[in-house]
């Protein structure tokens, strides 16, 4: 879907309306939305093997309704968790002064670029954690070690321009 995005839809960098952004956000919706109809079908039918196993949570087999259920569930708190990343990316524009011109192409490529440094990331992790178990230990050491530095350290007001990323960057 990114690259139909940027590839077939987006090809020429413009400026994204209200009334452009509000009829994408209802076509991503609805593509949602379909899906979840797929996965009643898929584990109603028992496609591909799809809802024959039980599941370790509630130690049920899913059926169709349920397999949806947790799906929109998952759904639903996706998008609200994602509500703040909206936030984020008006004040890195902003920052960087990105011109509305380019903003999309930034945000496609910064978006493929995440998700495809978060599949490296896990490939690495779980070939980690399955040679050597011990590692999760010293995951949870730092976990527990950056929570305490953000709970207890004070940061008075820093310059984003003083960091040395940003800095590369410009």
């Amino acid at each position: 879907m990114l690259g139909l995005d940027l590839g077939v839809f987006h090809r020429k960098a413009h400026v994204v309306s209200v009334k452009e952004a509000i009829g994408w956000s209802v076509v991503w919706l609805a593509m949602g939305l379909i899906f979840a109809v797929f996965v009643y079908f898929a584990y109603e039918g028992k496609w591909f093997g799809i809802g024959t196993v039980v599941d370790a949570v509630d130690g049920l087999s899913n059926d169709g309704a349920m397999a949806v259920e947790k799906y929109l569930t998952g759904y639903v708190v996706d998008k609200s968790l994602s509500v703040d990343n909206i936030f984020v990316i008006s004040m890195i524009f902003s920052f960087f002064a990105v011109p509305p011109l380019y903003q999309h192409r930034v945000l496609f490529w910064g978006i493929f670029g995440a998700l495809l440094l978060r599949g490296v990331m896990i490939a690495l992790e779980a070939q980690l954690i399955a040679e050597f178990h011990w590692v999760l230990y010293l995951f949870a050491v730092f976990l527990i070690l950056t929570a305490l530095k953000m709970l207890f350290l004070k940061t008075e007001h820093t310059d984003p321009n003083e960091n040395l990323v940003v800095r590369m960057t410009r």
